[in-house]
């Protein structure tokens, strides 16, 4: 069994870095959505084809950064999807995001069977730069996540486009009073969150990887969500949380102790969320208008 020294290292830290880089680009991405009023479960499945689309563009291009592009593209276009069905046509917002998510993963298989002849794993593409600190290899990515988080700070506390998001998440009617057209300013922030879960997803085929494998958000949407959640819907908090998650998946892929299932200790980051979602769900105030259509004169 490793040491407890061992196993809180510095390289163990900064992996987490590395680990976290999706939970914080999706968590900032879910915060865009939700201040607004709409809830985003759709993260998961937006991550997942961003990944897809990251490592299309890769193939197609021979260009990493191009692949970034489709990620964000296709992000886009599954928030789109979302704020086109739930803000304009008034639907349940956990349902279409749920048929969203259950849609991607379909969609995914589908194309790499149609543009890389496989079902399982693509080929291997070009993979964005990195830089290697100590024996942790990072990739561009990460270092975007970590500058959006004072910057996503900055716009939405000490902007007036923040607080008008924040105003209409938290009472659409009034805000609407005073001539801001919140179901316009939803749609936006719904397609922000398209392009941060595209990032998100670029980032575990082409920044840590380069190749996609089906399925291979694993959850990361969800645990996003649940960062955002146990971060109150705050930048630096859901920073911590994603970091939190991060730490225990980095233990979960680097520690190895004999009488313990791999298996076992793999799901170490999901039982610490459902841990955190249990203890702290019921704490978390939501904006007040989260998940509520909103339609001019009938709030």
């Amino acid at each position: 069994m490793e040491s407890l020294l061992e196993i809180i290292s510095l390289s163990l830290i900064l992996a987490s870095f590395r680990f976290a880089t999706p939970l914080i680009l999706a968590a900032l991405g879910g915060m865009f959505s939700e201040k607004s009023g709409v809830i985003n479960i759709a993260l998961e499945g937006i991550m997942l084809f961003g990944a897809f689309a990251a490592v299309l563009g890769s193939a197609q291009t021979g260009n990493p950064w191009m692949g970034v592009v489709y990620a964000i593209v296709g992000g886009i276009l599954f928030a789109g999807i979302l704020a086109t069905v739930s803000i304009v046509f008034k639907a349940d917002q956990i349902v279409v995001a749920t048929g969203i998510n259950i849609f991607a993963s379909g969609l995914t298989i589908f194309l790499l069977q149609i543009f890389f002849g496989v079902k399982g794993t693509s080929p291997q593409v070009t993979r964005l730069p990195s830089m290697r600190i100590f024996d942790v290899r990072f990739s561009v990515l990460t270092y975007v996540a970590l500058i959006l988080v004072p910057v996503v700070y900055y716009f939405f506390y000490k902007t007036h486009w923040g607080l008008r998001i924040r105003s209409i998440g938290e009472h659409p009617a009034a805000a609407d009073t005073l001539g801001i057209n919140v179901n316009r300013w939803r749609f936006i922030c719904v397609l922000i969150s398209g392009v941060l879960a595209g990032l998100a997803g670029a980032h575990l085929s082409i920044g840590d990887g380069n190749a996609f494998v089906r399925e291979m958000s694993a959850g990361r949407g969800f645990i996003a969500l649940a960062a955002m959640i146990f971060g109150k819907w705050h930048p630096v908090g859901a920073f911590g949380a994603a970091m939190l998650f991060g730490f225990a998946e980095a233990i979960a892929v680097r520690v190895d102790i004999a009488f313990i299932p791999s298996e076992l200790i793999s799901s170490i980051p999901y039982v610490l969320t459902l841990v955190v979602l249990a203890g702290f769900i019921g704490k978390a105030t939501p904006p007040s208008a989260s998940g509520e259509p909103y339609e001019k004169g009938g709030n």
